[in-house]
């Protein structure tokens, strides 16, 4: 009976609760610790697998929080969020811990489910042609202090001791 109205209740969580910010989980973290909360953000880093379950680390844009899930379920990132990619936005549901002692006592969310927002993407970087043109013109200037300083002889001039004075 406990355990169908804590399924009843984590469920009724999951429907109807607005995600948290990640600076509302830590700066309450005494708070919300083992209980059910929704977090949602952008997958970044590396999905690490760990026998049958995995890591995975999400951003809402202010800082990131680990979360640990099924295996099965990191079948549907498709991006993780890099230099080179968008992440894919995921909502997840699942019990906060302050300090898990599973994990030696970092904070996480331990998943029990999990749900796509929207896809991540490829990002293509743009060429800036102000950053490229700024740049030739550098190597110009350079390129003629260098033709200008080997015209003159290749080595400034060194400076000459004055000859030394009869001691009287």
């Amino acid at each position: 009976m406990k355990t169908a109205i804590s399924l009843i209740f984590f469920c009724w969580t999951a429907c109807y609760a607005q995600p948290l910010s990640s600076t509302e989980l830590i700066n309450n973290a005494k708070e919300y610790d083992g209980k059910a909360v929704v977090y949602a953000g952008e997958v970044i880093g590396d999905v690490m697998v760990r026998g049958d379950f995995a890591w995975i680390n999400l951003n809402d844009g202010e800082n990131a929080i680990g979360i640990w899930l099924d295996k099965e379920s990191v079948k549907e990132i498709q991006f993780t969020g890099s230099y080179k990619a968008k992440g894919d936005q995921f909502e997840i549901t699942g019990v906060f811990h302050r300090s898990c002692t599973q994990h030696g006592g970092d904070l996480d969310i331990h998943a029990q489910d999990i749900r796509k927002i929207s896809p991540g993407k490829l990002v293509k970087e743009k060429l800036h042609t102000g950053k490229r043109n700024f740049t030739i013109i550098l190597l110009g200037i350079l390129l003629l202090v260098l033709i200008f300083v080997r015209r003159r002889g290749g080595r400034p001039s060194q400076l000459r001791r004055p000859a030394k004075l009869p001691q009287e």
